[in-house]
């Protein structure tokens, strides 16, 4: 079993950077596959970005490719969403997820999920 724990959201402007971080409990790290999906108020969850334990895949959605770049660090149980050039549509709560299956972009894949942590992009 693995435990989430997202931090380093907050209040940004449009075009500005941040970095979400993803901080896993458990020794297995590596075999997991990490996903951020987010969440708007009054819309469904969505697939952001995914990357799998260690041979360097990773998937995006479309509205974030180019933009947002996931990666992990095995060694301190962590992966990061790095996202630049925020749009005011990024606004969401972001969630990182981890899973025992193959990469994918569906929610229901994941076995463990963080609380969220929320990012505002005003305009």
């Amino acid at each position: 079993q693995v435990q989430l724990v997202e931090s380093g959201g907050g209040l940004v402007q449009a075009g500005d950077s941040l970095r979400v971080s993803c901080a896993a409990s458990g020794r297995t790290f590596s075999s997991y596959v990490i996903g951020w999906f987010r969440q708007a108020p009054g819309k469904e969850r969505e697939f952001v970005a995914a990357t799998d334990g260690s041979a360097g895949i990773t998937y995006y959605a479309g509205s974030v490719k180019g933009r947002f770049t996931i990666s992990r660090d095995n060694a301190k149980n962590t992966a990061y969403l790095q996202m630049n050039s925020l749009k005011p549509e990024d606004t969401a709560v972001y969630y990182c997820a981890a899973s025992r299956s193959r990469i994918s972009t569906m929610s229901s894949r994941y076995d463990y999920w963080g609380q969220g942590t929320q990012v505002t992009v005003s305009s």
